[in-house]
């Protein structure tokens, strides 16, 4: 299947998927649950987000399918359900710093070319 022959439906999912990971907040409970399941407390303590902060963005991470919610005595633990939200990360990163040692080259050039016009 090429990419024209995706339906309009199929498109506004994986939409919603990145919009999932566009909010800071939400990478940040994630990037927290990588090393493993974790209570709402314990997200609180490594995060340093709002307690009403977590439980709402846990609830859509829940809902998407990337964290799963496991019930444990009183508490409740969550976990990474989808792993391949953390490859994407890495991909996203790696062309990040891409453009930003391309950025870097490029006022390296400008400075000295600047340095170059004063002498």
């Amino acid at each position: 299947m090429s990419h024209s022959q995706i339906s309009p439906a199929a498109i506004s999912r994986i939409a919603e998927y990145f919009k999932v990971l566009s909010e800071v907040s939400r990478l940040q409970i994630l990037c927290c649950l990588r090393s493993g399941a974790k209570n709402v407390t314990e997200i609180i303590g490594e995060t340093g987000l709002g307690q009403a902060n977590v439980s709402k963005h846990l609830k859509i991470l829940t809902q998407v399918g990337m964290v799963s919610r496991q019930p444990q005595g009183v508490s409740v633990f969550y976990e990474i359900a989808d792993s391949s939200i953390f490859r994407l990360c890495e991909i996203a990163c790696n062309q990040l710093s891409v453009r930003l040692e391309e950025e870097s080259q490029h006022l390296e050039q400008l400075d000295t070319f600047k340095r170059s016009r004063l002498m």
